[in-house]
């Protein structure tokens, strides 16, 4: 129990902690914004004094002074335009500095989701991370505006009411101050009871987008599997389990929040009158009495605005600690090294790895390519291929050995000159919903040249022509307006756009067609000895004519060779997938 309360203190000082930076460059204008509100709450306090002093001197005496009444009416009315103003125009300025904070702190999120290693990923899941740079900010958007905003000001406005009722009186001022310490109690039982069930509400709702965007991304499987009622069941079943949180949160504020001040109002009210009717009243104390029940007013009022803010408040701190959270995930980082990549050339000496270190996926592998090669790898599913690429692409580290790009440690290349050096055509091309010139260039300052000799480099060119606005031609969201032949050529294009020494492809030809496996073949061949080439071939034909072919078997290299040689191996694997998938066609 003990362990859970430090922890979610240690949540909550977090949280404060992540608001914090975010806001510190906007420090000076948080400052200046306190400054003029607690101008405007002590020009507000005057007005219970000039009303004092209305009975006092002129309406209990019955002394018509229209003069100095007019004055004192006249300032009640400036004072009070004044006070408002002031607010106005500072929430206004705290409002820019919370929603830049919350930019800020998007944007730090987006950046650092970006960064992250591609580990992270295997078990993350997509619709809970869009929660995270979208809802889950926004929540914290609000607790910006909240405690800047309503508490601030509810704030300063209690302690200049509680500063002036001292000046009146200071024995019922402290009566009146025992509401502050009654809603502290208010306001911890509040946390006590709201906190799990406001933690399980965004735990649930990030559950809900993730069911929405699997469910979404693999829709046309959904409907030919008649799974569409079995998925909405369970999304029922998360949303009803939602729903009981969300109730129970709000059962907590029902009980905790509003009634519980209006009861303590009204018994500091029956309290403030029962001490004045204990005494002789003279003009003076009605004047009081007037004053103090205003004030009362002021200070109750702002209590609770202060004490209904704490239900978002609580959802807030959760939200803040989960981006928290994200943004405490490890990135990967490499140096930042003048050294460039010229060549291509590859080394893998005694490499072993394994996602789980206890279950290895490659064993003991060593490879030498030279610049400018074209290596072919095959193997059963599960011998290690993508593995391979993987650890080359630096998505994960090699528990043993060392991987070299051109005579260069992997880990010593800066990220910027490995990613422009090394391209990558992965099985599922990835196209944004943009243009064509948009997805070959990806954000990178490509000339138009630059982008149509890629293009053309990848035989992709003629076809792109042919599309209703060329270059500038919307493909829709993932491509939708290209056959999967063309989503590939156009992969490739992209990859070659950066000007590689070192090509990457990951079972490139497998979902394409005969005749564009021949274009990329061909276009394979066109680059041979410019860029080394590295290819996971489902279909052998792909990568028959390699410089060098390698089999693996359960993450061991077991045979390496040219196409002729492998064939001749008896009982080869290699040969023994050839035959096999010669059958097949």
């Amino acid at each position: 129990m003990k362990s859970d309360l430090r922890a979610d203190r240690l949540q909550q000082w977090q949280a404060v902690q992540l608001l914090n930076s975010a806001a510190r460059v906007d420090h000076a204008a948080i400052l200046l914004g306190i400054l003029f509100l607690a101008i405007a709450a002590g020009l507000e306090a005057v007005g219970p004094l000039l009303g004092k002093a209305f009975i006092d001197n002129y309406l209990l005496p019955r002394h018509a002074d229209w003069m100095l009444i007019g004055l004192l009416l006249g300032a009640n009315f400036i004072t009070g335009c004044m006070a408002t103003w002031l607010r106005y125009l500072q929430l206004l300025r705290l409002a820019g500095v919370a929603m830049r904070s919350v930019q800020r702190l998007r944007e730090q999120v987006y950046a650092h989701v970006l960064r992250l290693p591609m580990a992270f990923f295997d078990k993350a899941i997509t619709g809970q991370l869009v929660s995270r740079v979208t809802n889950d900010t926004e929540a914290v958007k609000n607790l910006y505006v909240q405690v800047l905003f309503v508490m601030l000001d509810s704030s300063i406005v209690v302690l200049g009411a509680l500063a002036a009722m001292a000046w009146l009186d200071w024995r019922l001022m402290l009566i009146v101050a025992l509401l502050i310490p009654a809603m502290v109690v208010i306001v911890w039982f509040y946390q006590k009871w709201s906190a799990p069930a406001v933690a399980r509400a965004r735990q649930l709702r990030s559950d809900l987008n993730a069911q929405l965007a699997e469910s979404i991304a693999g829709m046309s499987v959904l409907q030919a599997s008649l799974a569409d009622a079995r998925f909405a069941a369970r999304f029922m079943s998360t949303n009803q389990a939602h729903y009981q949180a969300r109730i129970a949160e709000l059962r907590a504020n029902a009980w905790l929040l509003r009634p519980a001040l209006d009861l303590m109002n009204s018994i500091l009210l029956v309290v403030v009158i029962y001490s004045f009717s204990q005494r002789s009243m003279s003009g003076i104390e009605v004047g009081i009495l007037y004053a103090f029940v205003s004030y009362i007013a002021r200070v109750v009022d702002p209590l609770i605005q202060i004490t209904l803010q704490f239900g978002q408040i609580q959802q807030a701190v959760v939200s803040a600690a989960r981006v928290n959270t994200l943004l405490q995930e490890s990135t990967e980082i490499y140096p930042v090294s003048t050294q460039t990549l010229t060549s291509g050339s590859v080394l893998f000496e005694d490499i072993s790895f394994g996602y789980d270190p206890a279950h290895p996926v490659l064993q003991h592998i060593d490879l030498n390519i030279a610049a400018g090669q074209f290596y072919g790898v095959v193997g059963h599913t599960g011998s290690g291929k993508s593995t391979l690429l993987s650890l080359l692409l630096r998505f994960y580290s090699a528990q043993a050995g060392r991987i070299e790009l051109d005579g260069l440690p992997l880990a010593g290349v800066s990220e910027e000159e490995f990613r422009l050096k090394v391209g990558l055509v992965p099985q599922e091309p990835f196209l944004l919903a943009t243009s064509v010139r948009e997805n070959i260039a990806m954000g990178r300052d490509l000339s138009q040249q630059q982008i149509e000799t890629a293009a053309s480099s990848a035989h992709a060119h003629g076809f792109i022509l042919q599309l209703a606005q060329g270059y500038d031609t919307q493909l829709g969201e993932g491509g939708a307006k290209l056959s999967t032949g063309q989503k590939q050529l156009l992969a490739i294009a992209r990859a070659l756009a950066g000007e590689p020494v070192l090509l990457l492809l990951d079972e490139a030809t497998s979902h394409i067609d005969s005749e564009t496996e021949q274009v990329v073949q061909t276009a394979l061949a066109e680059l041979r000895g410019k860029v080394t080439i590295i290819a996971i071939a489902h279909r052998l034909s792909t990568i028959r004519d390699a410089d060098q072919i390698i089999v693996l078997n359960h993450g061991r290299l077991m045979e390496q060779g040219r196409h002729a040689e492998l064939m001749e191996l008896p009982q080869g694997i290699y040969q023994k997938l050839y035959l096999l998938q010669a059958l097949e066609d």
